[in-house]
């Protein structure tokens, strides 16, 4: 699934091509994706310009004129999403189901298991949309520090990982960056996030920026259908110390890595240098 890191890649992709360019309008080539798309949004979507494209946990939020009288488009990619700059006329394939159309190009949404989401918030505050207005803390934000993370878990008993991962606490920390933040950091994912001390979620805060920060540079992770908007792929994934590795050898201890489940997901974790 994409996360923080592959939507940031993908937001990056679009800035030179996107800001300043005005909409000709939108084709849906399907009724709906996670939810239903909105019959009325290619004509509502044409003649405006899109101003800014800025990120919201793992939600893209292009704002069309918000500041005069337009609004914003919201796109999550789901499970399986992914944008592509493609020429006009560029015939689609199976999966691409919808297209942004611009004068000179044309931001195309594939997204095979059709999780992704589109829809449209009129007005100036997109932070108030029910989707937006629910997600927690950035993990990249000043905000988010060591004194913050303490005093946000006192009275949380659940496991550290599944807590990170929980948008709605932690917006875009996902799956493959909560194992190797917490990798990088020394704690087990198995720990409560109340029986953690301020000091060892300094080394926590740090180890997810680190994380997060490594894996927009290296382009993301690409495991499935994750591409980015010129079809390149992230390499992130090729440097993962747990994420993966069941039964290989840890690469500071030599012990094997152990897998879980962790909240319905595989959690990968050395037992040994993570306590």
């Amino acid at each position: 699934m994409p996360e923080l890191p592959e939507v940031e890649v993908s937001r990056q992709g679009l800035l030179p091509y996107l800001p300043g360019q005005r909409l000709l309008g939108a084709i849906f080539r399907t009724p709906k994706l996670r939810h239903a798309l909105p019959g009325e949004l290619a004509a509502r979507l044409a003649g405006l310009r899109v101003d800014a494209i800025s990120r919201r946990g793992k939600f893209l939020l292009f704002d069309c004129q918000c500041a005069s009288g337009g609004g914003w488009l919201i796109l999550h990619l789901g499970m399986s999403g992914s944008l592509r700059l493609v020429d006009p006329g560029t015939p689609a394939q199976k999966h691409d189901h919808v297209d942004l159309v611009f004068s000179s190009t044309v931001l195309r949404f594939r997204d095979p298991r059709r999780f992704g989401v589109l829809l449209w918030h009129e007005g100036s505050t997109v932070d108030r949309h029910p989707m937006i207005s629910v997600l927690g803390i950035e993990p990249l934000s000043d905000e988010f520090d060591d004194d913050w993370l303490y005093a946000a878990t006192r009275r949380r008993a659940t496991p550290i990982k599944p807590l990170l991962m929980d948008s709605h606490f932690i917006a875009g920390i996902g799956n493959i960056y909560a194992a190797e933040s917490l990798f990088r950091a020394g704690i087990s994912p198995l720990r409560a996030a109340n029986r953690i001390g301020k000091e060892r979620y300094r080394h926590l805060v740090a180890a997810i920026r680190s994380t997060l920060q490594s894996a927009i540079a290296a382009g993301g992770s690409s495991l499935r259908d994750y591409a980015h908007s010129d079809g390149g792929l992230g390499s992130f994934q090729l440097s993962c110390r747990v994420y993966g590795r069941p039964g290989e050898p840890c690469m500071r201890c030599n012990k094997p890595i152990r897998a879980v489940r962790q909240a319905g997901r595989s959690t990968f974790y050395c037992p040994h240098c993570q306590r």
